[in-house]
């Protein structure tokens, strides 16, 4: 090969970089907006929710790939981006201003810094900042209006939080852990590891930063990361984080099996009355105890409920039981089940006996809060 050709050639692609956007176009091409085809001004917008930590950084310049105009010459997405300050620590406006400059750097637009507040009435600061985070980021995607927000959790964060989920004694919804997809939101790191994302921004030039809290131990996300994982990984030997994670692969299909079973059943009993949502006795009893459950907080969820507790969802279907109390047994989000009986009115037939009634103050049901 002569010195010209050789001096052609291409620079290779570090395997890390390859891994990293082959994670993104699988994403892509499995759950997310088709790319343009024809016109680059017709490709749909991704937005990169970016912190300026290593995770969303890796992200961002994972996504600029994308941004590129194909062989063909066009650009099959529109690739922005957007920096949540939450203004919880001294400096994160600082922080913020350097994330923008960075990802201003490479090329992405549109690019917005939002500034939120953060309120913390009646929920614990990682779950306040959380609500402020999301509510920035779908104004953010109306505004722009884009097709897909991309998110930078990594298998670590899939595995600190089937942690969190084991600890609070959850069900295989929370234990699924975090989904790739839900709306507009799309995860397509989950299969790659912390260290993979610190070692692209690396290879990137670029500076990421590392939030303090992530380590504060005042939070539990924190000492599950810094003391939990680490001493698993220590008395078990490695790959606990990969267990975790391919656990949470396997309960997200139980998952979602699971409750198309439970909406198909919740259609077979529920009736809608003057009283609210009646789930049929008989139908109810027939049901198996996996379903019990589900359909229940179906119900709840119709009358815009939120999730019940276990506990809750135990005292609902006890109801069904027809001795003892029955009810009325409170669900959170103002809803409440109580058994139907010859106390309370039951239609001359009898075919409403033992139904449970779920009824919400001042909502009918379907009506939802939002």
């Amino acid at each position: 090969m002569s010195g010209l050709a050789a001096g052609r050639r291409k620079p290779r692609l570090h395997p890390q970089v390859g891994a990293v956007r082959h994670q993104l176009r699988r994403a892509l091409q499995e759950f997310g907006p088709a790319p343009a085809t024809a016109d680059s001004a017709e490709a749909p917008l991704l937005l990169v929710a970016c912190s300026g930590g290593p995770d969303s950084l890796a992200l961002a310049i994972t996504a600029e790939f994308f941004n590129r105009p194909a062989r063909n010459g066009i650009r099959p997405y529109r690739v922005g981006a957007v920096v949540v300050d939450h203004g919880l620590q001294a400096g994160s406006a600082e922080a913020a201003e350097g994330a923008r400059l960075q990802l201003e750097s490479l090329g992405l637009a549109p690019l917005q810094v939002r500034r939120v507040s953060v309120e913390s009435a009646g929920m614990g600061p990682e779950a306040a900042a959380r609500t402020a985070r999301y509510a920035a980021l779908d104004a953010a995607a109306a505004e722009f209006g884009a097709a897909a927000v991309l998110l930078g959790h990594t298998l670590d964060d899939q595995a600190e939080q089937v942690m969190l989920g084991l600890g609070r004694g959850s069900g295989t919804r929370s234990l699924a852990g975090m989904p790739v997809k839900r709306g507009p939101y799309l995860r397509p790191f989950l299969a790659l590891r912390r260290r993979d994302t610190e070692e692209v921004c690396a290879l990137a030039g670029l500076q990421p930063w590392h939030d303090p809290s992530n380590t504060d131990p005042r939070f539990m996300r924190s000492r599950i990361r810094t003391r939990v994982m680490p001493f698993l990984e220590e008395e078990m030997g490695p790959g606990v984080a990969e267990a975790l994670w391919r656990s949470a692969q396997i309960l997200a299909a139980d998952a979602e099996y699971l409750q198309e079973q439970a909406a198909e059943a919740y259609r077979r009993v529920r009736l809608v009355t003057p009283d609210g949502v009646e789930l049929q006795r008989d139908g109810m009893e027939q049901l198996p105890a996996a379903m019990k459950h589900r359909v229940i907080a179906l119900a709840a969820a119709e009358l815009g409920g939120e999730n019940p507790s276990y506990e809750r969802l135990q005292a609902a279907e006890t109801l069904l039981r027809r001795h003892g109390s029955a009810g009325p047994v409170q669900l959170a989000g103002f809803v409440s089940v109580y058994r139907r009986t010859n106390a309370n009115t039951v239609p001359q037939d009898g075919t409403g006996y033992g139904n449970l009634v779920l009824r919400a103050t001042g909502r009918s049901p379907g009506q939802s809060d939002r």
